[in-house]
């Protein structure tokens, strides 16, 4: 293992949305469009895939936080139904809009520390194959 990628710290390459090897080149193009490559390093992003995993993450962490919140004020405050859903509906989807980026970020750069091989292996993986076999 190379110093420089032992040097980044996978968290908070994720949380910064940075290249999970250098911590400096973008890992992102879009909203959650990869990169193909790190403009500074030159890793081949584009072969990682977080898959679903930071949604059904954020599912979870944002259910077992906001769902409680919700019952308190709703036991507390006497809203009507349409505002109880509007305000809780606005908090959950800003908080997976906000939070989902990051997560993925943090998968990303997971699945690189654990996973180096997929990223780092050869463009044609069967080339230890004879021609005709």
């Amino acid at each position: 293992m190379d110093s420089d990628a032992s040097s980044v710290a996978p968290i908070l390459a994720g949380l910064r949305c940075k290249c999970p090897r250098c911590g400096r080149g973008d890992l992102f193009t879009g909203y959650l469009t990869v990169a193909q490559r790190c403009s500074v390093c030159g890793l081949e992003l584009a072969r990682g895939d977080s898959g679903d995993g930071p949604a059904v993450f954020l599912i979870f962490i944002l259910g077992f936080i906001i769902v409680p919140i919700a019952l308190m004020v709703s036991m507390r405050v006497d809203w009507p139904l349409w505002l109880t859903g509007l305000v809780w509906g606005v908090v959950i989807l800003g908080g997976t809009l906000g939070l989902l980026r990051p997560a993925k970020g943090v998968v990303f750069a997971l699945q690189y520390r654990y996973r180096r091989a997929e990223f780092e292996g050869p463009d044609d993986r069967d080339s230890d194959r004879t021609p005709g076999a």
